[in-house]
């Protein structure tokens, strides 16, 4: 029996915040000193390394378990199965639900049993919990979902990811460039054929890499009010990413017996552009490649910027519908997800479409 996704859904929020909307900010380093530099050049320097140029924020009046639902319930509706199906209801995300008045994360109720209750589901045997695994939540989430429907223990999973990173960033931070909003979403179900997937690699890194990814104050002293914010060791967690994602990579291929050459697209976490690109370019490296596959790597983070467990599954959905018309996977096609994030958290999935 194999896990087959046979829906998909996400939510794009519309406010865009584009690269010099970030011009008029006063940047700071970790040493609480403003940094010098001319704020056009550090954004023109920004989009060179990152690649994006705009991301996505929701209006005020949205939470992270209000468009989980919506993408959840996009996901349900692509499936066509009765939402009172749903075994398995599984949300991946770091923060909670951070209002736009407070800092303060809630997570209680859970943002699975939220979503349940907004999408409708009345069924108790629907069972909603959430997932904490960095960025690679989601995926995390759809190996979990696979787990369970490999022992018979669950039919259709909902498997969403879902952030409100603009909630939770340093706006004297450089890398509050990254971040944004968004949420992508799955509906997986039992198949008997060959599609499906295949197999999987994951690993946690909690020595020296647990503070790679953190929480720590502004870094403006004059905004030090006790507020903790996403905070990163950005040359850090490259020099991890590009060795360890690879490696993960190579190693969910080789277990299941899939050649490098027969992978149609590449599904990896929208990070950094430049980040992304050395992992792609390492990975074929691992196999003596140098040449890289025309067009096996889709990209939105340009417009759409990092938003944490939504980047996949909103990539997914996108090349699935069409938005990205450079990109096509089509019936038996071999694809790979992968991400990496907190913890140091890392894995990658082999699919069969």
């Amino acid at each position: 029996m194999n896990t087959v996704i046979t829906g998909s859904g996400c939510f794009i929020p519309s406010e865009i915040k584009k690269n010099a909307d970030f011009e008029k900010h006063t940047f700071y380093n970790a040493n609480n000193q403003p940094i010098l530099q001319d704020t056009a050049e550090i954004v023109t320097k920004f989009k060179q390394i990152t690649g994006i140029a705009e991301r996505r924020y929701v209006d005020a009046t949205m939470t992270a378990s209000y468009i989980g639902a919506l993408a959840g319930a996009a996901a349900i509706k692509d499936s066509g199965i009765d939402a009172e199906t749903i075994d398995q209801l599984i949300v991946a995300h770091n923060f909670g639900n951070v209002s736009a008045t407070t800092s303060q994360a809630d997570t209680v109720p859970s943002l699975a049993a939220r979503i349940k209750h907004e999408i409708g589901i009345k069924n108790p045997g629907c069972v909603a919990y959430d997932i904490l695994f960095g960025c690679p939540g989601w995926l995390q989430g759809l190996i979990q979902a696979n787990a369970f429907t490999k022992a018979g223990m669950a039919k259709n999973c909902l498997v969403i990811g879902t952030e409100l990173l603009s909630r939770v960033s340093d706006k004297h931070d450089r890398d509050s460039m990254i971040y944004s909003d968004g949420a992508g979403a799955v509906v997986t179900q039992p198949g008997h054929g060959d599609s499906g997937i295949i197999g999987y690699s994951a690993a946690s890194f909690t020595g020296k890499e647990l503070q790679y990814i953190n929480m720590g104050k502004s870094y403006c002293c004059d905004n030090n009010d006790g507020t903790n914010y996403l905070k990163m060791q950005g040359r850090k967690v490259y020099e991890f990413a590009i060795i360890e994602v690879p490696l993960a990579i190579k190693s969910c291929l080789e277990k299941n017996g899939i050649e490098i050459n027969n992978v149609k697209k590449i599904f990896i976490h929208q990070a950094n552009e430049k980040m992304d690109e050395a992992i792609i370019k390492r990975l074929f490296a691992l196999y003596g490649i140098t040449e890289i596959p025309h067009n096996i790597m889709p990209m939105n983070i340009h417009e759409l910027g990092n938003s944490s467990v939504a980047t996949i599954p909103t990539l997914y959905d996108m090349v699935l519908k069409g938005v990205l018309p450079e990109h096509s996977i089509s019936k038996k096609d071999i694809i790979v997800f992968a991400s990496v994030g907190a913890g140091m958290n890392i894995n990658a999935v082999c699919y069969r479409v």
